[in-house]
């Protein structure tokens, strides 16, 4: 794919993983709606790009994923590119962790989700083609003790980027999704012992390592697909 003049929405987009991949694609000329919960991070970004508007607000309110295609179509005309990436983690041995925030987190990660990647396939196949990216996470693969519900809200993510690419082979319409290990993020700003420290890695990815692999993935011709990309640390023991 010719990235100029693309454009892109954006969710999760006021840190971490979704910031960087704006910056990275901002390079070759995608222009952007971003979306996120923190305006006054947004606002800054938007300001380092060429081209963006912002709409603030919670990926799981009603309506957010057809708003956000709503902006791009009335801003920019167009819209070429879905990276739903807006997540939450949530984790805690059965005596501790919180029901509420849980159910909360399988809202954002997985029906929030999920209604933005048929708004995106939707609008997709009425024009004929585009890219869908969903961010997963190496527990989309894997589970490890405490942390079952967050790696079932992305084993959700694989399936349903896998269903949707064999619903929509042999079309313009790429889906894909990205599978990164341990990235250094807000993600986890939360947590009394960062996981750096308690499966020590020492040297955690950075955001701008998946953005990099973002970027590789809309980037290749028309006939080649890579269905997931799975982004560890060296350090990381799988």
């Amino acid at each position: 794919m010719d990235l100029k003049d693309k454009v892109a929405i954006i969710t999760g987009a006021s840190s971490g993983i979704g910031r960087a991949v704006a910056r990275n694609l901002n390079e070759v000329g995608v222009k952007f709606i971003l979306t996120g919960r923190r305006e006054n991070h947004l606002t800054e970004l938007k300001d380092e790009l060429a081209h963006a508007a912002i709409l603030t607000g919670d990926i799981s309110q009603d309506g957010m994923p057809q708003s956000l295609l709503a902006a791009a179509l009335d801003t920019f005309g167009r819209c070429d590119i879905v990276f739903n990436n807006a997540g939450i983690i949530k984790a805690g041995s059965i005596d501790d962790i919180d029901i509420e925030d849980m159910c909360y987190m399988v809202r954002v990660n997985v029906e929030a989700a999920f209604r933005m990647a048929y708004v995106a396939v939707k609008h997709f196949k009425s024009t004929g083609s585009g890219y869908l990216l969903n961010t997963s996470s190496v527990l989309g693969t894997k589970v490890r003790p405490t942390a079952g519900a967050y790696a079932g809200t992305k084993f959700a993510i694989e399936a349903l980027t896998e269903a949707l690419r064999l619903e929509l082979a042999k079309t313009n319409i790429g889906v894909s999704c990205v599978e990164p290990g341990l990235v250094q993020t807000d993600l986890h700003r939360e947590w009394p012992v960062p996981p750096a420290q308690s499966l020590n890695i020492p040297r955690p990815l950075q955001p701008e390592d998946i953005a990099r692999v973002v970027r590789f993935i809309l980037e290749q011709p028309d006939h080649v697909r890579l269905p997931r990309i799975l982004a560890v640390p060296s350090d990381q023991e799988l």
